[in-house]
């Protein structure tokens, strides 16, 4: 259109006029070309307005925030937030946008800031695959020839004025829960079966020693009646020499199997007192006898 005008002749209010744009920008245009030639009228990046990130450059930051905390990308911090995100982006493609822009890129990819689980820096996760994948098939294999059943135990303890979970309540006026000044504990020990069995032993006071860890496994195999594999974590007393004596003297009814150290998740009775805890004793009053 800036040709016709400039090199043909044409007249700029009628070319305004069938196609729809205004005198002012068809002069200005044909001015450009008299200046620059065609080349002054190519478009041009709009100043201020940030580079976007290519596909890959995108699949590359959505799979080092699935797969790498920030400490694993040289930064301070062991949790993402946008301005993390910002500053990586920023330092691996040198794009530079806002953090609301983070955000909302982050939305479309499927994502929410979520409040993360905790694991041991000692974990290998090697070791604890290594469980997963040949140990434990062992175990469930052997205890299969001999007649055995595989359970998972584990001990946890609660208090009487605990309480788990969330209740609704207006904004900014924070919920008063009502409880007795009493603070007993309670010790409470089980074994879950793949099957879904579960035995459970409860003790008020104390701790979990090898006294009462081979009170439970007494009970236990009094209650399963057949041979037992149980599977434990590597805390001290269920590796203890008096434990070891109850073991040997059982006759092979009972042997102990230990999870990968600092892999908690890898035991299914985890979820049991966890669930007691939260779902259950967490969010229910406990009565107390005044006269205990």
């Amino acid at each position: 259109m800036a040709r016709q005008i400039v090199d043909d002749g044409a007249n700029a209010d009628e070319l305004a006029k069938a196609l729809g744009f205004s005198r002012a920008a068809v002069f200005s245009w044909a001015q450009q070309y008299r200046d620059g030639g065609i080349e002054a009228l190519r478009a041009k990046p709009i100043p201020g307005r940030p580079k976007k990130m290519t596909d890959q450059q995108a699949d590359q930051i959505y799979t080092i925030l699935c797969t790498k905390t920030p400490d694993q990308m040289q930064f301070d911090f062991q949790l993402w937030t946008r301005w993390l995100v910002r500053d990586l982006i920023a330092r691996l493609f040198g794009i530079s946008i806002t953090e609301q822009a983070v955000g909302r890129m982050l939305r479309r990819w499927g994502m929410s800031p979520q409040r993360p689980t905790t694991q041991a820096t000692q974990r290998d996760e090697a070791k604890v695959m290594r469980w997963k994948t040949e140990q434990f098939p062992k175990i469930r294999a052997e205890a299969r020839q001999v007649g055995a059943t595989v359970y998972f135990g584990d001990e946890a303890s609660v208090r009487t004025d605990h309480h788990g979970g969330a209740t609704w309540a207006p904004v900014g006026e924070t919920p008063v829960i009502s409880r007795t000044g009493d603070r007993k504990s309670v010790l409470m020990l089980s074994a879950v079966s793949a099957q879904g069995k579960l035995h459970f032993m409860l003790q008020q006071g104390g701790s979990v020693d090898s006294k009462v860890f081979i009170e439970f496994c007494r009970k236990l195999l009094q209650d399963d009646g057949g041979k037992v594999f149980l599977i434990v974590d590597n805390v001290s007393y269920h590796d203890s020499k008096a434990v070891r004596r109850f073991v040997a003297g059982t006759d092979g009814r009972l042997r102990i199997f230990f999870l990968s150290p600092y892999a908690p998740d890898t035991n299914p009775d985890e979820w049991v007192w966890n669930n007691v805890k939260t779902a259950q004793i967490g969010r229910k009053m406990m009565g107390v006898d005044p006269s205990e």
